[in-house]
């Protein structure tokens, strides 16, 4: 919890500061009641004029008006550092996240960083803005409270310890059994964002197999583990209320009954000023009990919300698998990439998926990568951009190691289509301009060709303000073709020194994807492109062809030199095509 604090600024310790100050007066106005309450009880007793009880009832009133202002004060302060403070550890979390690997984002997962974000932030936040009011002010009046009544009576100051003491130990019975449950907590919240994060992504395929009863029951057992533990929790912390009504009324109860002991017992000349004491006491007693009250509350909250500052510094201490480099862009080759026996695993697999990978690619060439469903081929261009780190070998691009630069200037040299297109909420234009590629701005010229070469300009076009036509989050308002196309022309707009297609044509029909190619080819003639392809089709006038399967290379060459060389290839090309159209290609 220490480590998240540094989080807050001057500006808001100057706030905390205020809030102390602000939190002693109120204390003090507060303790200051009773003691004008004794006055009235003794002008009472003594027969003092109607001007003299109004005067120390006024003086209650302002105390009373003047703790009321400063507890609305402080609890704006307190609120304000708060909302600051969870606004900049979001802040931090969403930008150490933008900086993980896919390593670091299978390991923490999607469901629980969104919870740690959300959930998390608000048990800290709950945490600072509650305990700035209560942590403060709880041990400043106990203290000063006891210290106003120790002299006031020996009988009731042990009767009010008694009840300290008994306060204390439920609290930590409590604490005992409740907070090993609170980790727990936060763990099945991960769960049921994660389940329901799946539901939602997947709603077409459960729909289309008539699965809803089922996700309904996988959903319904994690709800239901969470409101059990939920509502174990809860039924523990209520036994706090009667405890505490209990504690407060028998306090009363014991100091009225000690005083009507004592009154009795005592002299004339003594009732008054016993019967005052008593009055006093009693203000105060509750005073003490409040303030351990207050303390209780917050060791309510305190465990949980550690629990949750432990889980957002794991993320912000999460060390990067992914170290940035410090090579900038002054080398003299453009556009050549090239893997030097290359193998690589992932972090938690036994096997290598590639193994000895060595090829090189050169300014205006293409090379393409085929070979059967997990052979490596999407994991093999993924080194380029470094969303993975090789185990063996080098990836260099324009003759320097990928892991020496900085990862920026690598992303601006690369144009890449994800082999599932990724739209975000915006427009068309929005969308293909998507990020910052270190050069001048993409203008909307730049936007239009872009579009044209991938040729979506027919369907933009027909869209309902055609560039600037909305698109959902995830692209749901259009096709998977058209996504595709989009994707491809974000990478276009770019302009690029290297291109990256992860089967980035497979939901175009064949004659969209001939015509793209075509254009493509013509657009990027000054460009590298690496791309992966399951059709023949794709790839046939490749310069180089890289064969894979099971992680091997079993062959390079031109679809002609593998169709005489390499089986695995030739087995792939009849499976798609008749031997005339692979021969005459």
């Amino acid at each position: 919890m220490g480590k998240l604090f540094k989080n807050i600024t001057k500006k808001d310790f100057c706030f905390i500061g205020v809030c102390i100050l602000l939190i002693v007066f109120q204390v003090w106005l507060e303790l200051k009641m009773p003691d004008y309450m004794s006055a009235i009880t003794r002008l009472v007793e003594t027969e003092g004029t109607i001007g003299e009880i109004a005067l120390q009832g006024f003086y209650m009133m302002l105390c009373a008006l003047g703790s009321l202002v400063s507890a609305v004060i402080v609890g704006y302060f307190a609120s304000s550092v708060a909302s600051n403070f969870s606004k900049i550890l979001r802040d931090k979390i969403f930008s150490k996240v933008l900086k993980f690997s896919t390593k670091e984002m299978k390991e923490l997962e999607t469901s629980s960083l969104i919870t740690r974000t959300t959930n998390d932030v608000t048990q800290v936040e709950i945490l600072i803005s509650m305990g700035l009011q209560m942590i403060v002010k709880a041990p400043i009046m106990a203290v000063w409270a006891i210290l106003k009544i120790l002299n006031k009576g020996l009988e009731w100051s042990i009767l009010t310890a008694v009840c300290v003491v008994v306060l204390l130990i439920t609290i930590g019975i409590l604490m005992v059994i409740v907070l090993p449950r609170f980790e727990r907590v936060q763990k099945l919240i991960d769960k049921v964002n994660g389940v329901t994060r799946e539901n939602l992504s997947g709603i077409r395929v459960v729909r289309a197999f008539n699965a809803e009863e089922f996700q309904k029951k996988r959903f319904e057992k994690t709800n239901q583990d969470l409101t059990k533990m939920q509502l174990f929790n809860q039924r523990c912390f209520s036994v706090m209320q009667p405890i505490m009504m209990l504690i407060m009324n028998g306090l009363t109860l014991g100091i009225y009954f000690i005083g009507a002991y004592l009154i009795d017992a005592a002299m004339m000349s003594g009732k008054i000023t016993l019967f005052s004491n008593m009055v006093v006491f009693s203000s105060y007693g509750m005073q003490v009990i409040s303030s351990f009250l207050m303390l209780a509350m917050i060791f309510m909250m305190w465990p949980r919300a550690n629990i949750s500052a432990s889980r957002i510094n794991e993320v912000l201490t999460k060390e990067e698998s992914i170290i940035d480099g410090t090579f900038a862009d002054t080398t003299v080759e453009k556009g050549t990439v090239e893997f030097k026996n290359v193998s690589f695993k992932y972090p938690d697999a036994d096997e290598y998926l590639l193994k000895n990978i060595s090829f090189k690619v050169n300014k205006g060439q293409t090379i393409a990568f085929i070979g059967s469903t997990g052979s490596g081929k999407s994991t093999l261009i993924n080194l380029v951009p470094r969303f993975y780190d090789v185990t063996e070998g080098e990836v260099l691009v324009n003759g320097v190691n990928v892991k020496e630069y900085k990862q920026e200037v690598l992303h601006n040299k690369i144009g890449y289509v994800p082999q599932k297109a990724v739209m975000f909420t915006g427009t068309v234009t929005e969308n293909v301009s998507y990020g910052d590629n270190g050069k001048e701005e993409i203008s909307f010229d730049d936007v239009k060709e872009a579009i044209r070469v991938a040729q979506g300009t027919d369907f933009v076009e027909k869209m309902d303000k055609t560039y600037d036509a909305h698109i959902a989050r995830g692209g749901t308002n259009i096709s998977g073709g058209q996504k595709q196309r989009l994707a491809i022309a974000r990478a276009i707009a770019r302009n690029p020194e290297i291109y990256i297609f992860d089967d980035s044509f497979s939901a175009l029909d064949y004659k969209t994807d001939a015509t793209l190619r075509r254009e493509l080819k013509k657009y990027t003639k000054e460009a590298t492109c690496l791309i992966v392809a399951q059709r023949i089709g794709t790839i046939l006038n490749a310069d180089t062809i890289v064969v894979l399967d099971n992680g091997n290379c079993v062959g390079v060459g031109t679809h002609k030199e593998l169709l005489k060389k390499c089986q695995v290839y030739k087995e792939i090309a009849l499976s798609q095509l008749s031997e005339e159209e692979i021969y005459n290609a």
